[in-house]
């Protein structure tokens, strides 16, 4: 889909756009990674449940995995500097509300308008860019991203932790939120002083009936895969999970009547029809289910478990981000070379990551420090593996489709991180107990975080068998 800047590609103050658009995602990185430091701090403030936990971060991921295919589309409809400002006035309003929470219903809820305001801001920024920078100056502007991007998810956890061990004016947790308004507001005048308008070359319909039923077939299967456990498994949870696929079954059917009749589609008929990319988005959801839910875990374990304050949590956690960095530039500098092997690699080493990180839980005295060079080498396998997984889907989309199927990619990786997280958290609340609290002993929480790691562990390790037996059979072929 082609799009047009009124004031044109060349414009003088793109720089001064960049700033304010980067600023925007710079926000939201640095917001994801922060919250969950903040969480046992949030369960003691608020008295949320596990359960209201979880969702503190699930209902995040849900609505902005719902909303980036719509919202990606919508850009094209209304104009996507109107949607970018929309989305980043409605994260500043959204994090006031949450900063503001006096229960965990209002903080859930208000979570979840923050995770739609991220997908209308998300799919606009790299588009814009696209637009308003000539073509020698993007490369330039594209690796800003990247650095930004590395930037806000090393600086998450850090800022947390000090954040959170401060208690700013006796506010506890809610600064986490709180610091989004100026930020936010910075973005915002200057989208509006700077980016031009952008609209698509051609009319553009919207697809109402394609995004409710999109969004109601992530949530029927997740839902119950997070309230499960607190009502005993009912049979209405898997009866949701079998509607949530019928669901997924009737969005394929919308998505192909809107190709036939010519209108533009959530999915494009195109990238359905092609098995290996469906199957990547298979491998990419599986990836990402095992990722996440680590450091929602670990986080809380740190805290609760080993007593540590937020800072330090913080510490332990920020090697992570920074192996990612590594892995992602080391992953560049072979980007010419077969993204297959990359893949196959990377993956291999998070399993080795996970591992290390399963087996630092069984030393004593368990410390902090303990985690820092496993969960270094877990940095280093997703920054080697990311790039050049999205690479190898991506080379089998047209131009034409480019930005469609990044945004399903996105769509699914969000989707992967909401399953990780409610699956680990199933197992870690389960083995922590019916009423897990800030008074439950250390061996409680230590045999609820070796319980959880085993999911990642198991899942990297299936993946490296796939990526294995994958590039045996093209040797071979």
């Amino acid at each position: 889909m082609s799009a047009v800047a009124e004031k044109g590609e060349g414009m003088p103050r793109r720089w001064a756009a960049l700033a304010a658009l980067y600023l925007a995602m710079f926000m939201n990185i640095l917001d994801v990674s922060a919250v969950n430091l903040a969480l046992p701090a949030i369960r003691e403030g608020l008295h949320a449940s596990a359960t209201e936990l979880e969702w503190v971060l699930v209902i995040y991921v849900l609505t902005f995995a719902a909303g980036l295919l719509p919202f990606g589309l919508f850009g094209d409809v209304i104009g996507r500097e109107r949607v970018f400002m929309w989305g980043v006035a409605g994260f500043s309003l959204s994090s006031l509300a949450c900063g503001l929470a006096a229960d965990t219903g209002s903080l859930v809820a208000s979570r979840a308008v923050q995770g739609l305001a991220a997908a209308m801001m998300v799919p606009q920024v790299l588009a814009i860019v696209h637009v308003i920078f000539p073509e020698e100056e993007r490369g330039k502007a594209f690796g800003l991203f990247g650095t930004i991007s590395a930037l806000g998810a090393v600086a998450g956890p850090l800022v947390g932790g000090v954040i959170v061990s401060a208690d700013i004016a006796g506010l506890g947790w809610r600064p986490i939120f709180l610091v989004n308004i100026p930020v936010g507001m910075f973005s915002l005048y200057g989208a509006w002083r700077f980016v031009p308008k952008i609209r698509a070359a051609e009319r553009v319909t919207a697809d109402w009936a394609g995004t409710i039923v999109f969004a109601l077939a992530i949530a029927g299967f997740v839902f119950p895969l997070v309230e499960g456990r607190r009502f005993g498994w009912p049979l209405w949870c898997f009866a949701l999970m079998a509607l949530s696929a019928g669901l997924g079954g009737l969005f394929l059917k919308l998505q192909a009547r809107r190709a036939a009749a010519g209108l533009a589609q959530l999915l494009p008929a195109a990238l359905l029809s092609d098995p290996m990319f469906l199957r990547g988005l298979a491998l990419v959801c599986a990836f990402f289910s095992g990722l996440a839910g680590v450091f929602f875990v670990l986080a809380i374990f740190l805290q609760s478990g080993l007593g540590l304050s937020p800072l330090a949590a913080g510490i332990a956690l920020a090697p992570h981000p920074v192996g990612v960095m590594i892995g992602a530039y080391l992953s560049g500098r072979f980007a010419s070379r077969t993204p297959d092997r990359r893949v196959a690699f990377g993956i291999f080493i998070l399993f080795l990551g996970m591992v290390s990180v399963r087996l630092a839980t069984v030393g004593t005295p368990l410390t902090g420090a303990d985690f820092l060079l496993p969960l270094l080498s877990v940095g280093l396998g997703t920054g080697v593996t990311i790039a050049a997984l999205f690479q190898s889907i991506l080379s089998r989309v047209s131009s034409a489709d480019a930005g469609a199927g990044s945004g399903v990619l996105q769509a699914f990786q969000q989707i992967g991180i909401a399953l990780g997280i409610a699956l680990q958290g199933q197992i870690f609340f389960q083995v922590l107990g019916p009423s897990p609290s800030l008074a439950s002993s250390p061996a409680a929480y230590l045999a609820a975080v070796q319980a959880a790691l085993l999911y990642p562990a198991g899942v990297f390790l299936a993946l490296t068998l796939i990526a294995v037996i994958s590039l045996k059979r093209r040797a071979g072929s």
